[in-house]
């Protein structure tokens, strides 16, 4: 498939996740740009799949210290979930949530 394809964007958040659940931050964050930056290129910035590597780094962002640059990251996020699925979708919700949790910390 190569290393433009959703799929391996899809591996690379996985990783990114795995690391950061082990406490590996700094070595989880370029595979969460990585991701963010193929799905971009493969999908458009309106798929839910960049929507949801914005929402990724920006949790990760927000878990060491970097809530001002997370803000607009789950912004944009949110807005791509609720322009596709609409307000009440669950993935539309986590943002949401994720964002509030932020703005009160």
């Amino acid at each position: 498939l190569g290393e433009g394809h959703p799929a391996y964007a899809n591996s690379l958040n996985n990783l990114a996740g795995l690391l950061e659940a082990t406490g590996r931050f700094e070595e989880a964050e370029p595979f969460h740009r990585q991701a963010m930056d193929i799905t971009k290129a493969a999908l458009g910035e309106h798929h839910p799949d960049y929507a949801n590597s914005l929402n990724n780094l920006a949790q990760l962002w927000a878990a060491t210290d970097r809530s001002a640059d997370a803000i607009p990251l789950f912004e944009q996020s949110l807005q791509i979930f609720t322009s596709v699925h609409g307000p009440e979708h669950p993935h539309t919700i986590v943002v949401r949530k994720n964002l509030k949790a932020v703005r009160d910390t």
